[in-house]
């Protein structure tokens, strides 16, 4: 009975979490931001189907059905639904593809997608390799053989590998740095200016979007006749189909912008260039906000449903208590100022008032 009890937890976890896999590998390749990601990912996948493959005839030559025969571990579950529930885009502080999700938290939809993967595919190299020195020469009886083979392969280990570098690839890499703000600070002679990033610098997630989601939740449907007294607004049809187009163009243009102004080699610093490269890319940004203003998308927006949708924005550990430090710190005479491209002041101080960073003097 435990033999049966170990394949049918075996069998499920394979077959299941390479079925499982194989979306997942899908969702990367489709959240990757560049063609040498994909290409990589894809290559994966197919590995993934192979290895499909390889589990049914696992399933065939030892006879068993892993839905009916034995007790399924509730760890074996518990991996399983986690697959599936990452496979389906449900990353704590992402929206889910199917709500506008922003280049950036596309490729960070990827690198969960990887990260949920890369640890499975370790422990299964590591295993294969383990059991492979156990079992020996003398193994060629041994029921799991061939599953030990296939893990303990050298292209197995090569995925592996491929995974974890890819996952290194889209992953940013958070390193800790110490600034030493008030050393040298005289609060009654100096003022110290901070200028901080809001889109996923603060926040989890890119609010660029937010905006554009409010007025489609909130958008009339086409065959509802709009009061006269009220501001004409599109419909949710046709406010979906506007961003669509506008957030298609802003990624185009601003790949191109970006590539544009990033020099080809290594270069030594040069201010002039950076104030030229930083000239280029505000064109770029005004351009893009004038199309939105033109299409009116956000016409109609109602300031408390902007309140609110900052107040339920994730903050990033430690940021709350970052800028309570600073705005609190009597010894220190500062003003904060955040820069975010979501053209919404109330959105970004709704978000750290809920941070009780209230009534937020200092935070500009």
């Amino acid at each position: 009975m435990k033999a049966a009890v170990v394949r049918t937890n075996l069998d499920v976890l394979s077959v299941n979490g390479n079925k499982l896999h194989h979306l997942r590998f899908e969702l990367a390749e489709e959240c990757a931001d560049d063609d040498e990601a994909k290409l990589a990912i894809s290559e994966l996948r197919k590995g993934v189907l192979k290895e499909l493959k390889m589990h049914n005839s696992f399933v065939q030559e030892w006879g068993i059905d892993p839905g009916k025969e034995g007790t399924i571990n509730t760890a074996t579950v518990k991996y399983t639904d986690f697959l599936l529930a990452t496979a389906s885009g449900k990353v704590e502080g992402v929206k889910g593809l199917g709500k506008l999700a922003t280049p950036f938290e596309r490729t960070k939809v990827a690198a969960y997608t990887l990260g949920a993967m890369t640890p499975c595919m370790r422990l299964y190299s590591f295993l294969g390799k383990e059991l492979q020195a156990i079992l020996g020469p003398e193994g060629n009886g041994h029921p799991y053989k061939n599953w030990i083979d296939s893990y303990s392969s050298e292209s197995f280990q090569a995925s592996a590998l491929q995974t974890e570098d890819l996952l290194d690839k889209l992953s940013p890499i958070a390193q800790s740095t110490l600034a030493p703000l008030t050393k040298g600070h005289n609060p009654e002679e100096d003022r110290l200016v901070i200028f901080s990033d809001f889109d996923l610098t603060c926040t989890v997630v890119d609010s660029s979007a937010i905006l554009a989601e409010i007025a489609i939740v909130t958008a009339p449907k086409s065959d509802v006749v709009q009061p006269e007294t009220q501001i004409v607004r599109m419909s949710s049809a046709d406010l979906r189909n506007t961003w669509g187009l506008l957030s298609g163009q802003y990624t185009e243009e601003y790949e191109q912008c970006i590539e544009s102004i990033m020099p080809s080699a290594k270069v030594k610093f040069n201010y002039e260039a950076l104030c030229k490269a930083l000239e280029q890319l505000s064109d770029f940004e005004k351009r893009a906000n004038s199309r939105v203003i033109d299409s009116e998308v956000l016409k109609g927006l109602n300031l408390e449903d902007v309140k609110r949708a900052g107040e339920r924005l994730i903050l990033q550990d430690g940021c709350t208590g970052f800028f309570q430090k600073i705005v609190k710190n009597e010894n220190l005479n500062t003003n904060v100022h955040v820069l975010s491209y979501c053209w919404c002041g109330d959105l970004i101080r709704s978000a750290f008032s809920s941070g009780m960073l209230l009534p937020c003097e200092n935070l500009e």
